[in-house]
């Protein structure tokens, strides 16, 4: 770990992975499903605005590793990523492989408008979502700690993006449910350290796209 002081900035670049387009309209949470990356036009946006000399994070589930990869092939440096099982989408247990009306029929009513369920309902053999964020929130705070001063680009998904939010902005579950997060956009949020282990975080862009003509020093402004 980097010697810390006040101008010492950890920068996350969360990117949601490629679409998934084999799930036939059934829910498929953390059901290790293939990705879709054929968009070479996302894919050398995303090369371009990535910082180089980044650390490499995803999850334990194929999605991440081949979105990853696929921003390799469009000419941008990757080092081989840290897996980390923690930052995979959330399991929905029972509900998985189900179709958007039955998961509704079998929830009773636990209604959320911008999620599955409640963001403290656990699924049936399952997690809520409050889960997720824990685990997530626990593995950010660490990865961030033992590499402070760097650059982490996490390929990860909707839920695990969201999380990371919530534990960015100290908001409830439930309210990081409502932000959007499309896949292969970008998502920067950045660690500030101080004294005695403090970290303050600041939301630089959420579910930004990604573009070709804007590098990352445009997009988004220098770190400190």
């Amino acid at each position: 770990m980097n010697a810390l002081n006040d101008n010492t900035v950890t920068s996350w670049w969360w990117i949601r992975h490629a679409p998934v387009t084999s799930h036939e309209g059934r829910l498929y949470g953390n059901t290790d499903v293939p990705a879709n990356t054929g968009d070479v036009d996302a894919f050398e946006g995303l090369a371009a605005q990535l910082p180089k000399g980044a650390l490499w994070v995803t999850s334990h589930l194929q999605r991440t590793h081949q979105t990853a990869g696929a921003i390799a092939e469009a000419g941008h440096p990757v080092s081989d990523p840290l897996v980390e099982e923690d930052l995979g989408e959330q399991c929905f247990g029972d509900w998985q492989g189900m179709s958007y009306a039955e998961v509704a029929a079998d929830r009773a009513g636990e209604d959320h408008p911008f999620w599955i369920a409640p963001a403290h309902y656990a699924v049936p053999n399952g997690e809520s979502f409050a889960t997720v964020m824990a685990r997530v929130s626990d593995t950010v705070l660490r990865l961030s700690a033992h590499h402070a001063g760097r650059d982490i680009v996490a390929v990860a998904h909707g839920g695990t993006i969201r999380a990371a939010l919530g534990q960015a902005l100290g908001i409830e579950p439930d309210q990081a449910l409502s932000f959007t997060v499309d896949n292969l956009s970008i998502t920067r949020i950045d660690c500030f350290h101080g004294a005695g282990g403090r970290m303050d975080w600041c939301v630089i862009g959420v579910n930004l796209p990604p573009s070709k003509s804007a590098p990352h020093g445009v997009v988004f402004p220098p770190r400190r």
